[in-house]
């Protein structure tokens, strides 16, 4: 998995590519929101558009950063996941959890409320 950051009006948007299954990648993605609430940018939104995969470790990745990112003051939302990736949020019930949008630009609306 690689993933990249960049800005679009009041968000982050940190796009993953590739399978997301933890190990390493929990640990670079746990120092970029350490970065991200130190420069008090907590409005994130993960798009997962690009994910052919991902695993148990995966979603606890996720839901570390939504946690992190809760607790700063911020939210984590999710935008473009794809038919098995929704399919896996809806099974492990973490459909409730994150707030999950169709597009990058709707997650990034739903800020403004």
């Amino acid at each position: 998995m690689s993933f990249n950051v960049s800005e679009r009006y009041n968000c982050v948007v940190i796009e993953f590519k590739g399978n997301v299954m933890g190990g390493p990648d929990a640990v670079s993605l746990n120092e970029k929101i350490h970065e991200l609430i130190d420069s008090n940018r907590t409005n994130v939104v993960v798009d997962l558009s690009k994910v052919k995969f991902m695993n148990s470790s995966g979603l606890g990745m996720l839901i570390g950063a939504l946690t992190t990112m809760r607790k700063a003051g911020g939210d984590l939302r999710i935008a473009n996941a794809t038919d098995k990736i929704e399919s896996l949020l809806i099974i492990t019930k973490l459909i409730t959890v994150f707030k999950h949008f169709k597009s990058i630009d709707e997650a990034i609306e739903s800020y403004k409320d």
